[in-house]
């Protein structure tokens, strides 16, 4: 799967059912080439043209599922 594909993909997280954002970066181990974590970032409020959500780092191991239009994470 390529970074184009991955970012486009929302995150949801599973214990509330709330959506986090979208995909923006990812840490990946130099040595093994291995996923570490991903970086997501939080949603543009309308309502309040200087504000957003904090971006979140997930790390690879709470990551449940990675569908064709989502990324299911368990925090």
């Amino acid at each position: 799967m390529l970074f184009s594909e991955l970012r486009c993909k929302e995150v949801i997280n599973i214990n509330n059912c709330k959506k986090l954002g979208n995909v923006t970066d990812l840490e990946f181990d130099h040595c093994t080439g291995k996923i570490c974590s991903i970086t997501v970032q939080g949603k543009f409020h309308f309502l309040s043209c200087f504000s957003c959500d904090a971006g979140c780092v997930i790390q690879y191991a709470e990551i449940k599922q990675i569908g064709p239009d989502i990324i299911l994470v368990d925090i």
